[in-house]
């Protein structure tokens, strides 16, 4: 436990975050899922929401930019397999 106000404060800080972050993690992996079902259902989606989902993630320092990058290409290219494979 730690001694200094600074320190009390940073565990109290800390704390906040981590529950802050879980949650948001948590929101998307839920959109992300969602996402990948709807392609697995064979339907093409719109990206917009997921999108925007992960660049809040990725702003706010959750995840990183390379992983969020990684995420997007993966969604668009699986999202362009399925639209091709339609027509």
């Amino acid at each position: 436990m730690p001694h200094h106000k600074s320190c009390i404060k940073r565990l109290r800080q800390a704390e906040k975050n981590r529950i802050r972050n879980n949650t948001t993690r948590t929101e998307l992996k839920k959109t992300l899922k969602d996402a990948r079902d709807k392609v697995s259902g064979k339907e093409a989606i719109d990206l917009k929401q997921a999108y925007s989902k992960i660049d809040k993630v990725c702003s706010k320092g959750i995840i990183h930019k390379k992983k969020a990058s990684r995420l997007k290409s993966r969604m668009a290219k699986a999202n362009a397999k399925l639209a091709a494979a339609s027509n």
